[in-house]
């Protein structure tokens, strides 16, 4: 209560309404699985196209595990999902690294250490990397010590990296060219009104390229430079530039040649380093960056921002991380861009070229003069098909990462989670792998609770196979589809095959949105169907709809259909997806718009707040026409008084609301019965 200590006219603010729930959105999807690139240890970014998609997680071309190549299922139902209604959509990729010489799966993969950047190593005769990064190392011929525990120990030559650029992310797409030139800003050397030097914007530890034409003879202290790399230092001291070279001594301003005259004196001009990221034939350019720092402690402001912060292993921001490609790291031994541009432009700097905006180098064992230099990825790879470990993935809380279907345990929008592809090949020997990462998708939706699993069935599988399939598994949270979607591959023109989950979940999306969470997701139009791997006769779906296997048909006129809604569950309570769901949404909406009442007073006046919010709601659900009943009493009841409590419960803190529902089921045998009728007949 306020304080009313002096006389006066108080105005205050009071409501007199009850707090409001918002409805919980039931759409956004998990998928988890293999992909062309992308993250495999950062938490999944929300993606709302295929564009956005493909921006992270690399294009729809085939995944190559060892010697087997899979259709990329999460690109087709990340497009399937899209396609069919679906909005929000995380990813999380699953990634086995491949022992490539014994063509068989290694440790599970972790993010890249940046103190093993420069010693990522490959197998022995072959060209692969065992994290399956790509990458270009420049080896440098040193002298080491023959034992470092010894301070007198003779020296030997040994070869080390002491430059590498990763890709970012495992897979065979990091396989790409980067192409580096050393770009000439402008000339800042300028003169004043009193014929000094002056110079323009400069940082610290920019990288410059002093040239100049003779000095004239009234300047005959003056230094010529004939063109030169040197590094830009403060002098507090003197509060002026100097400009160090490599060796030797530094050069102040005043040492400069200056003229009022365009085209004569000297000319002082910043280098800064261009980086694209090209693909592999260098016929597609896929980004860039431009003027990048080449020191490695270059400042601008106080902020760090040298090439090796623009991509550093771990950058500043997840945003970085998930989105810039590159990784480029150096030996500790590097110490300043003059050691550094020789390693990255992989030559001795030359001349400018023609129109002073690039900076030209020759390459070892050539003569002419280069503006850029390719280096191209290699050693990347998709790994090895991953097993039900990686979709159940790992978290690491002393290293702040997880992966698999660990990453959604941290994200509370998702309601639908799939790992499309889980059943490719089911007949063989991935049969095993398949069940148990069903298994865990189960798990994890029933762990989250407010989720529900949507499964695959495999291709190519008969009635019995399917039947079969489904005989072990039981849930209130997995709805089982079968068979697979017939559309036209946009990868190769032709028609094939893929897994319905896709599909399925961008058609609860669309049923959601445009009726409601309660309305069945059946009946619905497969939009990007051609057909199905296998046409279901009405007979057929009589066997496998009371199991709950729910089937893709097509109708003469009315096109390729979803034509089922019902779970994997024994319990007829529980028998239908559209009430799972619809009871997934209420508890949620209920828990998340009365977080308001925890540490409240415990009392009369709190119950009916509660009370009061909750039956508003369901009002509003009741008359959109979720709710079964011709009056609110029969749709709904709201309890929270004296008869759900005990004084017990009261002594301990609890204050237990009882909520009942009437919600909708389906129509899913809709019956006419149609008999003669005598015109004499009175009704």
């Amino acid at each position: 209560m306020p304080e009313y200590l002096a006389p006066g006219v108080f105005v205050e603010e009071t409501s007199y309404r009850a707090k409001t729930l918002e409805g919980v959105s039931t759409t956004t999807t998990g998928f988890v699985g293999p992909t062309r690139s992308g993250p495999v240890c950062l938490e999944p970014d929300l993606v709302t196209n295929l564009s956005e998609f493909e921006q992270v997680y690399g294009d729809g071309q085939p995944l190559v595990f060892g010697a087997t190549t899979m259709p990329n299922f999460m690109w087709h139902a990340a497009r399937a999902f899209f396609s069919e209604g679906g909005k929000r959509l995380y990813v999380s990729r699953t990634f086995l690294p491949l022992d490539t010489n014994k063509g068989a799966a290694t440790s599970p993969y972790a993010p890249v250490d940046a103190t093993a950047e420069l010693i990522a190593a490959k197998t022995a005769d072959s060209k692969l990397y065992l994290d399956g990064h790509a990458r270009y190392m420049v080896p440098v011929e040193v002298q080491r010590p023959e034992d470092p525990t010894k301070p007198d120990s003779p020296l030997k030559k040994v070869v080390e990296n002491q430059l590498a650029i990763r890709y970012r992310h495992p897979g065979a797409a990091g396989n790409l060219r980067v192409r580096v030139s050393a770009k000439l800003g402008r000339n800042l050397l300028g003169v004043d009104a009193n014929g000094k030097g002056v110079l323009g914007t400069l940082s610290q530890n920019d990288l410059v390229w002093i040239y100049g034409s003779q000095p004239s003879e009234t300047d005959a202290k003056k230094m010529e430079k004939k063109g030169d790399l040197y590094l830009a230092q403060w002098n507090e001291t003197d509060t002026a530039w100097n400009f160090k070279p490599k060796s030797g001594d530094s050069v102040s301003i005043d040492e400069l040649v200056v003229s009022p005259n365009s085209g004569e004196g000297d000319t002082v001009r910043v280098v800064t380093l261009s980086i694209s990221l090209l693909t592999l034939d260098g016929s597609s350019e896929i980004a860039a960056w431009n003027g990048l720092p080449v020191h490695p402690d270059h400042a601008t402001a106080g902020m760090v921002d040298s090439l090796f912060v623009r991509f550093a292993n771990t950058p500043a921001s997840i945003g970085d991380a998930r989105r810039t490609p590159l990784v480029i790291a150096k030996h500790v031994e590097i110490k300043t861009a003059f050691d550094v541009l020789p390693l990255i432009l992989g030559g001795t700097i030359s001349t400018p070229n023609s129109d002073n905006t690039i900076l030209q180098f020759v390459a070892k064992e050539e003569t002419t003069p280069k503006s850029f230099v390719d280096l191209i990825l290699t050693g990347g790879h998709d790994g090895a098909r991953p097993t039900s470990t990686e979709y159940e993935g790992k978290s690491d809380p002393t290293k702040l990462y997880s992966t698999g279907l660990k990453q959604f345990e941290e994200i509370e929008d998702i309601s639908i989670v799939a790992a499309p592809g889980i059943t490719w090949g089911y007949a063989g020997e991935p049969q095993k792998q398949a069940n148990a990462t069903m298994a865990l998708l189960i798990a994890h939706a029933e762990k989250m609770r407010y989720r529900i699993a949507v499964l695959d069935s495999a291709q190519g599988q008969t009635i019995s196979d399917v039947r079969n399939m489904r005989a072990k598994i039981d849930s209130k949270h997995a709805a089982l589809y079968y068979p697979w979607v017939k559309i036209v591959d946009p990868i190769t023109r032709l028609e094939a095959d893929f897994p319905p989950s896709g599909f399925v979940a961008g058609i609860y999306a669309r049923n959601d949105v445009e009726r409601g969470v309660w309305k069945a997701p059946a009946n619905e139009v497969v939009r990007l169907a051609t057909g199905f791997e296998s046409n279901i006769s009405k007979a057929q779906q009589e066997v496998l709809n009371p199991e709950g296997i729910n089937c893709f048909r097509f109708f003469e006129g009315r096109g390729n259909r979803l034509w089922g809604a019902r779970t994997i569950s024994s319990d007829p309570e529980w028998k239908y997806v559209n009430v799972r769901r619809y009871f997934a949404y209420l508890e949620r909406t209920i828990e998340k718009g009365t977080q308001w009442a925890v540490f409240e007073p415990n009392g009369d006046h709190l119950w009916a707040n509660v009370r009061r919010t909750i039956e508003d709601f369901l009002l509003n659900e009741w008359q959109s026409g979720a709710l079964l009943g011709s009056k609110p009493e029969q749709a709904y009841f709201v309890r929270c008084d004296r008869s759900t409590m005990s004084q017990n419960d009261l002594d301990n803190g609890r204050l237990i609301c009882q909520v009942g529902v009437a919600p909708i089921r389906p129509a899913e045998f809709v019956v006419f019965r149609v008999g003669q009728w005598t015109a004499d007949r009175r009704g």
